[in-house]
């Protein structure tokens, strides 16, 4: 039976990672968020409130299309942040701060509703948590120049969105991993531990 599997958490959560370890444990198809293909995420770092609107149709567009190939795939499959983290985490901070001016925040609105009536939820949501001071390391880590820009602020703001999200998610099972203390990459024990967790559920 064909299954998906989408992995969920902020900037700095460990998402990319995970996906990798679940395509190979599980024979899962990876789908990654589009980071390097929006043309418009350099220049929303640089300034949030001219290119805000742009970013977010650009990643609505393409979750839009990963979807549609995740369902014409033959075989079970895993994806790098969901559409509705798009619409209920980012676009949403970004008019709750002004960023996104009110008729853009409406016409986004309409075009996520009807988007998401259409898409099939996950089986599974993986929801991956991590302290702000834990997301900054790994930011930093990781050496994007366009996220070393971020604001601590914006963060800050994205990580108790992500929180109230969580809490509120209902559409399928959810499995809330904190990644704070674990490293599945380099150490062994976590990865035991995590492995005999998601056994349970992908198995």
């Amino acid at each position: 039976m064909k299954r998906y599997v989408a992995v969920a958490g902020t900037i700095g959560a460990g998402k990319t990672s995970l996906v990798a370890w679940l395509a190979k444990r599980y024979g899962l198809t990876p789908f990654y968020e589009p980071n390097e293909n929006n043309p418009y995420l350099a220049d929303f770092y640089q300034d949030m409130g001219r290119w805000a609107f742009h970013s977010q149709a650009f990643f609505l567009a393409h979750k839009l299309e990963l979807h549609q190939q995740l369902e014409r795939s033959l075989s079970s499959a895993v994806i790098d942040r969901t559409i509705y983290e798009d619409a209920e985490i980012f676009a949403r901070n970004l008019y709750a701060q002004r960023l996104m001016h009110k008729r853009d925040w409406e016409v986004y609105q309409r075009l996520y509703a009807g988007i998401r009536r259409a898409l099939r939820p996950p089986d599974v949501l993986i929801a991956l948590r991590c302290s702000l001071r834990t997301a900054k390391k790994r930011i930093l880590f990781r050496k994007r120049p366009m996220e070393a820009a971020i604001p601590d602020a914006y963060l800050r703001r994205l990580h108790r969105l992500y929180t109230q999200w969580f809490s509120t998610y209902e559409l399928s099972p959810i499995v809330v991993i904190d990644t704070d203390k674990m490293d599945y990459v380099e150490d062994l024990v976590d990865l035991i531990s995590l492995t005999k967790r998601l056994d349970q559920v992908l198995k």
